[in-house]
């Protein structure tokens, strides 16, 4: 079970991560591979310098991977970022790297977001430093594989502490300040997004989901693909043959926080791919060994 991913901003915005299902089917047709010739990745920010200018950025999980890749490319676009995890190290090694890359200041707070007093200190510390932050991205989550008739309750916890508490909790603290403070300013993140968005478009607050497809990064992918053999069945299945750069979900994200899609709320979408067409005609040709999660 892998765990889902948030955003959110004065612009509440919301990722999922649909890692969780690892496909493990050997497909018998020909691969997608060749098709990524078609779809190259543009590892560069997409929008002009300066256009978060004046603004805030507090992410979670904001060390390494696509909390990094995100952080990095806010801060090249101008904003002043505060990042938070469990590892203080890491986020200030982070920290150091991406002020140096941008010339903008990154402020590295530790934080455990299943804990809302650990979210209420490491909201504190931004106000502190930044003011109430503009652009919000709950990005920490918690990575594992497991079937679902193995799961425990141990796991369930730990994913839903983090990925759907955490969101919650972030979400929560830093909403009602916003609302406080006029800025202009249950079933699930999904669920929980849609209903913000329609509940705090009137303090000037967007909500949406970004559910993206694979990505690799160091941190999730040696818990979800430690072998590589996923990631191999993949580029023989995703439309595009390829899996997405951690700077294309940055790019989405940054689009998604700015004034360019001031009329998106309550949405669910973004960089998925999809694989259905594969499923359904891999499931045929499924050997009795072959496994689905």
């Amino acid at each position: 079970m892998a765990a889902p991913m948030r955003v959110l901003n004065r612009v509440f915005n919301n990722i999922n991560r649909p890692y969780a299902k690892v496909l493990a089917l050997q497909c018998r047709y020909q691969s997608n591979r060749e098709q990524a010739v078609h779809f190259p990745a543009v590892n560069v920010p997409m929008l002009k310098d300066g256009t978060f200018t004046g603004k805030t950025a507090f992410i979670t999980g904001g060390g390494t991977g696509l909390g990094k890749g995100m952080a990095t490319t806010l801060s090249r676009l101008g904003a002043q970022v505060v990042i938070t995890s469990r590892k203080l190290d890491v986020l200030k090694g982070t920290a150091e790297e991406i002020e140096k890359a941008t010339g903008n200041k990154v402020l590295a707070v530790a934080a455990d977001v299943r804990n809302p007093d650990a979210v209420k200190a490491a909201v504190d510390e931004c106000v502190e430093h930044f003011g109430l932050p503009n652009i919000v991205i709950n990005n920490a989550a918690g990575n594992f594989i497991s079937p679902t008739e193995r799961l425990t309750s141990n796991g369930w916890k730990a994913v839903t502490d983090i990925v759907l508490n955490g969101t919650a909790f972030v979400s929560l603290e830093l909403g009602r300040r916003m609302i406080e403070a006029n800025q202009a300013a249950k079933a699930g993140v999904e669920a929980l997004a849609k209903s913000l968005a329609s509940e705090w478009g009137r303090y000037g607050i967007r909500y949406n989901c970004i559910q993206p497809g694979p990505i690799r990064t160091k941190g999730a992918f040696s818990r979800l693909d430690p072998t590589g053999q996923w990631s191999e069945k993949m580029l023989d299945v995703l439309p595009t043959g390829r899996l997405g750069e951690v700077q294309e979900l940055a790019n989405l994200v940054a689009y998604m926080v700015s004034d360019y899609s001031s009329w998106m709320t309550g949405e669910s979408g973004g960089v998925v791919q999809r694989t259905a067409g594969c499923h359904k005609r891999a499931v045929g040709h499924a050997r009795s060994d072959d496994q689905v999660y």
